[in-house]
């Protein structure tokens, strides 16, 4: 389903690994983290290794300061010094930050989304890049969210199970959005 970029974004042949928002303070308490930061190792790897560019999305708020140690990228992750870092303090990591024009200067057309929180930033982004014209793909095992049920949210693995399912079936025209495992992720492409 996902092997030709189809976006409707002209001169955007290539595709990009997309890591939000796995900071310290944002995953410490999420479902699977460990699992789930580790899937995120394994395509941050496998992406490097096919020169597919890795791009960083770091949240900050009045709940989560920047430059604090919960702000960080958890320590198991680092951004190579030549990759992109995106800072943002919405939910879509298009909203008032520099994310559009890095993947334009790297001519990505394609999203391939990891990270935190499912319901929250993950979901925000996959919809803010379908609706920009981006084919936007989720990776099911490499993104995860933390129990907000006390306030009336399902639990946090029905949120990602949900999520999973409802993107799987996502499409607008000319776009391409889905679902995939991360060991099915096909880097072979290169960046070009």
């Amino acid at each position: 389903m996902y092997g030709d970029v189809m976006t409707t974004l002209t001169d955007r042949p290539n595709s990009a690994l997309v890591v939000i928002d796995v900071q310290t303070g944002v995953v410490g308490g999420a479902v699977r983290r460990d699992e789930v930061v580790a899937a995120i190792g394994d395509l941050v790897d496998r992406a490097r290794d096919a020169s597919v560019p890795v791009v960083w999305v770091q949240h900050d708020d009045d709940e989560l300061a920047r430059d604090s140690d919960e702000w960080q990228i958890v320590p198991e992750l680092a951004p190579a010094p030549d990759e992109p870092i995106v800072y943002k303090q919405y939910g879509d990591s298009f909203e008032a930050t520099d994310f559009e024009e890095r993947l334009a200067d790297l001519g990505v057309g394609r999203l391939i989304v990891t990270g935190a929180q499912t319901d929250m930033c993950v979901r925000s982004t996959l919809h803010g890049a379908l609706a920009r014209g981006y084919d936007a793909l989720l990776v099911g095992d490499a993104h995860t969210t933390e129990d907000l049920s006390e306030w009336g949210a399902p639990a946090p693995e029905q949120v990602i199970a949900h999520t999973n399912l409802y993107w799987k079936f996502q499409s607008a025209p000319g776009r391409e959005a889905g679902t995939v495992a991360a060991a099915d992720v096909d880097f072979s492409g290169g960046s070009g």
